[in-house]
């Protein structure tokens, strides 16, 4: 029998889409408690890229995930958890603990911020299987034939060298291809430090096609002259039209590989009550979103549920406004659910908020 996923029944969509990341097993202690005074946790699994691919299968996408877990009951609950949601996990990898010495599965402890309280995240991701498998021995000109679309973010190269390597290859391939490639930076501060992640983010740039978030990029004012700074250099968290559009041009004149920029913009009025709003770069014009407001159950995967929300909206030709309201209302419904990933199934529901349309749906 051959197994599809049900959500694709009907699909005109002609997309296959893959990314490629780490799968983590998340401890969140309940009621909103801090960690040093839980005495239970509640467990689940997310991970950028798997959010992102999870998001995608629900909304009817046909959603690949590629990883290396350990082959352990960790490692497969995790697989279990996504492929429960209709994504495809074939090429994962269970390792052994001859090619994963450490064999272990990456978690995170997430302490979930309320009111003035913001959000705290906790790594222990040390050697985990992605980070010590020898991706040598895969062939990934095999891995992306038959894909349209290659998400990558910055939080994977953060890894090791091993993934930094794969990702890079990745790149290159999907370039060859023809492959559409999405990439968010994604910093993290506790994987790597800010040069660093400049330094290799900006080596990726060239083989980009959708671009989330302006940083962590070298975007210099003077290629031969670095002291004159980067044209990023000043601009506030919450830029203006003209500001955003401004570092846009510059990325495009640089990179005329870019089909779209896209970032979300948040308002933090506390722990618990956010605004997001998003500036999108699309056939050569700057696009500002509505401005969501709402408040926090889960902020965690909100960045990755935009990303899901804008890729989706493009695979579909939806019109830049349309794509940049649908985004940002897929972060912000995110926002509302338990877990890193926006599970939700019905894309009306997201159209609805798209249009500030909050009535019952009977």
């Amino acid at each position: 029998m051959k197994h599809a996923n049900p959500l694709l029944a009907g699909s005109d969509s002609p997309h296959k889409f893959i990314t490629i990341g780490e799968i983590m097993l998340r401890l969140t202690p309940p009621n909103y408690e801090k960690i040093r005074m839980a005495s239970s946790f509640e467990a689940s699994y997310g991970g950028s890229e798997a959010n992102i691919a999870l998001a995608l299968a629900n909304l009817g996408v046909d959603s690949t995930f590629f990883s290396v877990v350990p082959n352990n009951s960790l490692g497969k609950s995790a697989i279990r958890m996504l492929r429960s949601n209709d994504v495809h996990c074939t090429p994962v990898i269970l390792s052994t603990p001859e090619q994963t010495p450490t064999h272990r599965l990456g978690s995170y402890y997430m302490e979930n911020g309320y009111g003035i309280r913001a959000s705290k995240v906790t790594y222990d991701r040390k050697n985990s299987a992605i980070a010590e498998f020898d991706f040598s021995q895969v062939d990934l000109d095999k891995l992306l034939d038959g894909f349209t679309w290659l998400h990558l973010s910055g939080i994977t190269p953060a890894l090791s060298d091993n993934c930094k390597k794969l990702i890079m290859d990745c790149l290159k391939i999907a370039k060859e291809k023809g492959i559409t490639v999405s990439f968010d930076g994604n910093f993290r501060s506790k994987l790597w430090s800010w040069e660093a992640a400049r330094d290799f983010c900006t080596e990726c740039l060239p083989y980009v096609d959708v671009l989330l978030g302006i940083e962590p990029y070298h975007l210099w004012k003077d290629e031969n002259d670095h002291s004159k700074g980067d044209v990023k250099d000043g601009v506030p968290l919450q830029p203006s039209y003209e500001q955003e559009d401004e570092i846009f041009q510059a990325f495009v004149a640089k990179y005329p590989n870019l089909k779209c920029i896209a970032r979300h913009v948040r308002y933090a009025h506390s722990g618990s009550e956010n605004s997001l709003k998003a500036f999108l770069w699309y056939e050569n014009h700057t696009f500002e979103s509505k401005l969501f407001t709402f408040n926090i159950l889960d902020r965690v995967g909100g960045g990755d549920a935009f990303a899901s929300g804008l890729i989706y909206a493009m695979m579909h030709n939806y019109k830049p406004m349309d794509i940049a309201n649908f985004a940002v209302a897929s972060s912000a419904i995110k926002h509302t659910i338990r877990g890193d990933a926006n599970i939700t199934d019905d894309v009306e529901t997201i159209r609805n908020l798209m249009n500030m349309n909050y009535d019952i749906k009977r």
